[in-house]
């Protein structure tokens, strides 16, 4: 595929990348540490993406 990706790609792995941010250090201190870690995190090795 290379570089050459359509728009409707490209703005889904714009959504995805987002998507795969960890949790805001404000959330965090305001839950008092119930919620460490985003339970979608996704791993660009271990799984993959349905684009």
């Amino acid at each position: 595929m290379g570089r050459n990706k359509t728009l409707s790609k490209k703005l889904k792995l714009a959504k995805f990348l987002k998507q795969n941010a960890p949790v805001p250090i404000w959330v965090i201190a305001k839950t008092a540490r119930k919620f460490r870690r985003h339970p979608k995190l996704r791993h660009w090795r271990r799984s993959s993406l349905k684009v």
